[in-house]
């Protein structure tokens, strides 16, 4: 019964913060740009976790985080159980989220990222994550490589296009616009180019 107090205790906390970060946590302009996907309540961490509470079998989680934070998930999965057979649908609700919040964070924590708490399902994540997900479930990169080709096009043409109106410049500044320009597009095919070619979760 204290371990059911102490999850719903933890629960009430994290519901009237509307977080479930466990307190400060470093933060870089790498990670504020990412949309919300693997931290909401209809990602693909949460819905292992709520998977694994269903079947009651925490394995189908354990994917999700580090071989090191294992044993983490596996307690917060004995303790959120115990608090739904000893609580009402309130403390079954808590206790979810306590479970949910967890695993998040160290998933998050094995991609060195931030976790600032539970997102609500439903937010946007932009046009690329749904075309991976279909990609992935129908074995096909077609409609995310149309994709991303079309939009890589048009951005080089965008720089590209700028270049060519900024090469008739004569004075000193817009001689000088004219090589920001020039370099920019450089720079931006270089990174683009190691970006792509990084392994998976390489910031």
């Amino acid at each position: 019964m204290q371990q059911t107090r102490t999850v719903v205790a933890r629960g009430r906390r994290h519901l009237r913060s509307g977080s479930f970060a466990s307190g400060p946590q470093p933060w870089s302009a790498k990670y504020r740009s990412m949309p919300p996907h693997c931290d909401s309540l209809d990602g693909p961490v949460v819905t292992a976790a709520k998977a694994a509470l269903t079947e009651q079998n925490v394995d189908l989680v354990l994917p999700f985080v580090p071989q090191a934070a294992e044993e983490e998930v596996r307690a917060a999965f004995e303790r959120t159980r115990a608090a739904q057979a000893e609580g009402g649908h309130f403390a079954h609700e808590v206790a979810d989220l306590y479970f949910f919040g967890t695993v998040v964070r160290l998933h998050r924590a094995g991609e060195g990222a931030p976790f600032t708490g539970l997102k609500p399902a439903g937010l946007d994540v932009g046009p690329v994550i749904p075309l991976a997900e279909r990609a992935i479930e129908q074995r096909s990169i077609d409609d995310l490589h149309a994709f991303l080709s079309a939009e890589l096009r048009e951005q080089l043409q965008r720089r590209l296009d700028r270049i060519g109106a900024l090469s008739a410049g004569v004075t000193t500044p817009e001689r000088r616009e004219y090589v920001e320009a020039v370099l920019g597009l450089q720079v931006y095919s270089h990174h683009l180019y190691n970006f792509m070619r990084k392994t998976p979760h390489e910031g």
